[in-house]
This record gives C-alpha cells, sequence and structure tokens, in this order.
C-alpha cells in the first residue's frame, strides 16, 4: 500500500499543500447531484406497482425498465466523461444535473409505456454521466487528509435519495398521486447546478488537461489492463448494490405482507444506518486502507444475510437490513477515493465513470436474474443464494487487486 503523504514536487508531503479555496462548493456539489440522481432513480423501485396498474402493464416490464435505466448509464460516462476531461468538469457537470432533472419530470406526463420506457432509457444517459464528472470534480478538490472521509460523504449521497424517496413515498404520494414523485427533484436540480457553478474549476484537470477526445482516448487504451481489472471489480460491486437494494421493498411487501407504509419506514431506516456506513468506512479506509476497509464492510453484510433474508419478525428484518445496507454502502463509500486513485490524470472523470458505469451494465440483468429465481427459490433464497455468491465474489477481488491510497493528484502526470 503507499504511504498517506505521498511528496509533491518541492518535497513536502502533499498534506501540508494549502486546500484549494471553495472546495466546499465542489464536494457540495457532488453530494447534492448523486442524492437526486438517486432520488430520481428510486422513485420507480418504489411505485412498481402503481406504475403497472397505470399503464395497464405486468410488474416485470416495469422492473425491466430499470434495466433499461442502468444499460443505458455507460452512454452517459462516456459522453458526459469525455466532455468533462476535455473542457473541465463544471459546465459538463451542470448539463447534466439539469438534462437528466428534465427527462425525470417528462416521465410523469409518458402516456403509455413505451414512451415512459424510452425516458427511462434517457434519465439513464443522465444518470451515469453525473458520477465521474462529479466524483472527479468532489475528489480532486478534496484536502487529501479528509479524501476518504469525503468520499464517503459523497457516496453516502446514494442513500440519501433512497431514503429520500422513501420519505416522499409517504408524505408526497398521498397527497399529490405518483406524478409529482417525479417532479419534486427540481429545486434541488437547481441548488446543485448553482454550487457547481461557484465551485472552483479542478486544479488537477487544468495541470493534466489533455487537447484533444483522441488524446484521452489514448490515455484509455493505454491503461486498458486498468481498465479491465476495475471494470470487473465494479460489475460485482454493481451487483452487490442493486441486488440488495432494487428489489427489497416488493420483497417486503410480497413475502411478508407489509404495507406500503411499513416498507417505507423500514426503509429509510436502513438507508439511515447505510448513511452511517458509508461515512463510518470511508473514515477508516485512511487508517486501514482502501481495499481492507472494504473488505471489512462486505464482512457485516455477509455476517447478516440471514437475518436480512430469513427474518422471523419485523424486528430481525430491520437488523438484518439495517446492517446489511451499512455494509453494502460502507463499502461503497470508498470507492470514489478508490477508483480515483487508481486513474490516470488526464481521463480522471472518464476512466472512473465509464468503469462504473460499464459495471452497472454489465451487472443490469441482476435484478431480473434476481426476480427470475425467485419464482424457482422463493424470495429468500433468491436474494440469500445471489449476494453470498456476489460478497464471496469481492472478497476475493479486493484481496488480489492494486491500491494507491494518498496518491497526489496535482502535478503534471504525477500519477502517470
Amino acid at each position: 500500500m503507499l504511504s498517506s503523504h505521498p511528496e509533491n514536487r518541492n518535497g513536502r508531503p502533499i498534506g501540508s499543500v494549502v486546500d484549494t479555496p471553495g472546495w466546499q462548493y465542489a464536494v457540495a456539489s457532488g453530494i447534492l447531484g448523486w442524492v437526486l440522481d438517486a432520488f430520481d432513480f428510486f422513485v420507480v423501485i418504489f411505485l412498481v406497482d402503481l406504475l403497472a396498474a397505470h399503464f395497464r402493464v405486468e410488474k416485470s416490464a416495469i422492473v425491466w425498465t430499470i434495466s433499461i435505466t442502468l444499460a443505458m448509464r455507460p452512454v452517459g460516462a462516456f459522453f458526459f466523461g469525455a466532455l468533462a476531461d476535455r473542457f473541465g468538469r463544471r459546465i459538463p457537470l451542470v448539463l447534466c444535473v439539469l438534462y437528466f432533472s428534465v427527462v425525470t419530470l417528462l416521465s410523469a406526463f409518458a402516456p403509455n409505456y413505451a414512451t415512459f420506457a424510452v425516458l427511462r432509457a434517457l434519465y439513464g444517459i443522465g444518470m451515469g454521466g453525473y458520477w465521474g464528472t462529479g466524483a472527479s470534480l468532489a475528489m480532486e478538490s478534496a484536502p487529501l487528509r479528509r479524501r476518504g472521509f469525503l468520499s464517503g460523504v459523497m457516496q453516502s449521497g446514494y442513500p440519501v435519495g433512497y431514503l429520500l424517496a422513501a420519505i416522499a413515498i409517504k408524505t408526497v404520494l398521498p397527497r399529490y398521486g405518483w406524478r409529482a414523485m417525479f417532479g419534486v427533484g427540481i429545486p434541488l436540480a437547481l441548488l446543485t447546478s448553482l454550487l457547481v457553478l461557484h465551485a472552483p474549476e479542478s486544479a488537477a484537470w487544468q495541470e493534466n488537461r489533455t487537447g484533444s477526445i483522441r488524446s484521452i482516448l489514448f490515455v484509455l487504451w493505454k491503461h486498458r489492463s486498468g481498465f479491465a481489472y476495475l471494470l470487473f471489480l465494479m460489475t460485482f460491486m454493481s451487483c452487490l448494490s442493486h441486488g440488495t437494494q432494487d428489489l427489497y421493498p416488493d420483497f417486503l411487501r410480497s413475502a411478508h405482507g407489509l404495507t406500503r407504509n411499513t416498507v417505507s419506514d423500514i426503509t429509510i431506516l436502513y438507508n439511515t444506518c447505510a448513511i452511517a456506513g458509508a461515512l463510518l468506512f470511508g473514515q477508516i479506509s485512511e487508517r486501514l486502507g482502501r481495499r481492507r476497509s472494504i473488505m471489512l464492510a462486505l464482512c457485516v453484510s455477509l455476517a447478516v444475510l440471514r437475518p436480512w433474508a430469513f427474518g422471523a419478525s419485523v424486528p430481525a428484518l430491520i437488523s438484518g437490513a439495517c446492517l446489511m445496507q451499512a455494509g453494502v454502502q460502507g463499502a461503497f463509500g470508498v470507492i470514489p477515493a478508490h477508483l480515483s486513485e487508481l486513474s490516470p490524470d488526464a481521463a480522471r472523470s472518464l476512466f472512473p465513470g465509464l468503469v462504473y458505469q460499464l459495471g452497472v451494465l454489465v451487472a443490469s440483468p441482476a435484478v431480473s436474474i434476481e426476480y427470475a429465481l425467485r419464482n424457482r427459490l422463493g424470495y429468500p433464497w433468491a436474494l440469500t443464494i445471489f449476494e453470498g455468491a456476489v460478497i464471496l465474489s469481492l472478497l476475493l477481488i479486493f484481496q488480489l487487486g492494486p491500491e494507491r491510497q494518498g496518491r497526489s493528484f496535482r502535478g503534471l502526470h504525477a500519477g502517470e
């Protein structure tokens, strides 16, 4: 593992470098944008039955739109990531958040299922474009000594969005109907855009910028072996995240007969624990290292598979779900820092963003596979077998993988 205090070109510890003025705006925009991204995604998770009834299709057809959304994310990662590496992080980030927010709003007015499915595919492009660009701006601007913790803070935006979606189901849906769920994120989109515009452009990007998109793609090709490893890693990480989250509300309703309000309450609880897990393991990674912290979080999830899927009472299910998501998002909380540190300087938006979203693409059938396994094995065994295999695979992948904790992003191509 690399030292957590590497030296810059002047021989001083990187941790002693003066913090970038206005870095708080960059980090805050990365967090809020990911919150909004997750909220707009999980709205559909909670509305599967209502949307199926409205469009007069089977629930499996609505579940399929979830896979469509996930499958389109690499397109956005490539497009917005390339723009961010060529022209800077800020403007592509604003364009991305406004794009996916407008598409989400339009989903509320889809006249039929086909239009709704197309809009969710278009939304997937925006969802895929945000993470790489937002993570690069946040991680490049964050003080090195806080990078692990702020990585957890940024990634915790995902369960925050999930939590807010659960709260909206209890508050917005009963009063205003399901269409309103696709429009409540617009104010947050505007706030995120303002924060991005107030943030300074990434100094690391300015030092390592290349002259053309072609040069950026060459950097991608040059680091193809590292890209392949990280793609393999993020495929399993996506199976971990979406496999434990996307069908769980439906599982609680279908397998345990819980009401929509009870499911929303449980979702709020386990997403609160997920946020805590992301923050905790992000901070732990500064001392324990990125890989070991992720592996520790994975062990937490592995240990609670039984109560998470087979809990015989509501308290048992709650405890299992809370610890499961603390582990899952604890592992994910380290990912922004880990991927950024393993990415080439000249492509730090495109490289990690494309790896992340291609992993989502390869893993996109996971939800449908779990749903199909439910018919053969029952819901509890389908979830347990699938996620148990994923967690064990991830432990091996991280055990054998590289790490560059504490790497400097400053200095012309210092990390190449």
